[in-house]
């Protein structure tokens, strides 16, 4: 028989056993509750445990087909003006090019396919400074991949930059060599597509400048270069100024280089000066025409973006709007409509127009004019390495004389045989070579 005190000892060697049991199980399964919810953080998942505003979310394009109907609606229902006085664009954008591209746009254009297009690519959403922010994101299967964030404007788009995309991240399919291959980063614009619109003032290119330099950062790039056209270019010149130590270098082709005193000549009307070289003068020609013809939309909406409601509420009114930009874009988008294409066809134009119409982003894009308090063409004193193509067909083709004044580290220039504003767009092949170039120095 055994005593109770030997009882006693047992039942105490017994409770010892289960609580060091208890507490082997509450170790195992905290340390796997750790492991998950580091799994899921590393995945950018926002589920319970993990909701954090720095989380990346899949997103994924989904209109609904009743959207698309009220659209094909209010265009047949479009009230037209009367024809135009003239017979050149002088009077704005003619009614002859705007009832081509409403008749195919109601009856022939079909939005599906490039929503099947921005879904078969990785798109994400996250949130920088309180606002949604949408992003393409395409990693090359080439290492040591270059990252490179690339930035549309208006009336543009993610959609104008489409195209570069496979031949930047898989370039020996594109006549490219695998040292050239880049990670390719596309954001839409705060107020644009599907990035949220801010719901505060404050959200000009220098605030757009740091959010991405924080993007690319939770993607975790410690490295990186940026590129840009019109707004976009606003944005990466001024990340250029900011010069996060992430930052290698930028592309632009859109830059910001026209001397102080040749743009105060050019807008007071005054006289060229006798010992300008061929390629200023040009420039010249082309920033006073688009002073004195060009400006108006920018002048509108840097003072009173609001009040475009009807653009907002009209399909039709809003596809003249984006259109009417600069005389020579809007000459080769009216060009589609007549049947003659070059770089641009009849869905590319409309996929972007349509893009502004279902995310209702026609007076929350036009904002950032408001919100922006820089010059348009003044240089802006960055010090990192630029590199510069230089369009034809753009707003104005800088000189290599005010490219290398306004960039003390300007590593590449080129003076481009075609292309305009939509560069990316219009011409790919050539806007794929000239990035690859660009940035082939630092790497």
């Amino acid at each position: 028989m055994i005593s109770q005190s030997s009882k006693a000892i047992q039942k105490l060697k017994k409770n010892k056993m289960k609580m060091a049991k208890f507490l082997i199980a509450g170790m195992v399964l905290g340390a796997a509750l750790t492991l998950q919810s580091t799994a899921a953080k590393a995945q950018g998942s926002s589920s319970a445990g993990v909701n954090t505003a720095e989380a990346i979310r899949p997103f994924r394009v989904n209109v609904s087909e009743a959207e698309i109907q009220d659209l094909r609606k209010r265009i047949q229902a479009t009230k037209w003006p009367s024809k135009e006085l003239v017979k050149d664009a002088t009077q704005g954008v003619q009614l002859e090019t705007m009832q081509k591209l409403a008749q195919y746009w109601a009856t022939g254009y079909d939005w599906r396919k490039v929503e099947a297009k921005l879904n078969a690519l990785p798109q994400f959403t996250t949130n920088i400074d309180g606002v949604d922010i949408h992003f393409i994101h395409v990693r090359s299967k080439e290492k040591n991949a270059m990252p490179v964030i690339i930035t549309h404007g208006w009336p543009g788009s993610v959609i104008e930059l489409l195209k570069i995309i496979d031949p930047l991240t898989n370039p020996t399919a594109h006549g490219g060599k695998a040292e050239d291959a880049f990670d390719v980063v596309i954001p839409s614009l705060p107020g644009y597509g599907f990035s949220a619109a801010p719901g505060t003032t404050g959200w000009g290119p220098d605030r757009i400048a740091k959010a991405w330099t924080t993007l690319m950062k939770r993607l975790g790039y410690t490295k990186f270069v940026a590129q840009g056209g019109d707004w976009g270019a606003m944005v990466v010149d001024v990340m250029g100024t900011q010069a996060p130590k992430e930052l290698l270098g930028i592309h632009l082709n859109w830059i910001f280089a026209v001397p102080p005193d040749i743009d105060k000549a050019i807008q007071s009307g005054a006289s060229q000066p006798a010992d300008i070289s061929a390629d200023e003068k040009h420039a010249w020609d082309q920033l006073d025409f688009f002073y004195k013809h060009g400006v108006g939309y920018a002048v509108e909406m840097s003072n009173r973006p609001q009040t475009l409601y009807s653009v907002g509420d009209s399909p039709i009114g809003l596809a003249a709007w984006l259109l009417d930009h600069d005389a020579l874009s809007y000459a080769l988008i009216a060009r589609v409509f007549d049947g003659q294409t070059e770089g641009l066809t009849k869905d590319d134009i409309l996929d972007n127009i349509t893009l502004y119409w279902l995310t209702n982003t026609a007076v929350s894009s036009a904002r950032i004019y408001w919100e922006n308090k820089y010059a348009f063409f003044a240089p802006k004193h960055v010090n990192i390495p630029v590199a510069v193509s230089a369009f034809p067909d753009e707003v104005y083709q800088a000189p290599k004389s005010w490219a290398e004044q306004a960039y003390p580290k300007l590593i590449y220039y080129n003076k481009v045989s075609k292309g305009g504003h939509f560069a990316a767009w219009e011409q790919p092949q050539l806007f794929v070579s000239e990035v690859r170039s660009a940035f082939r120095s630092l790497r």
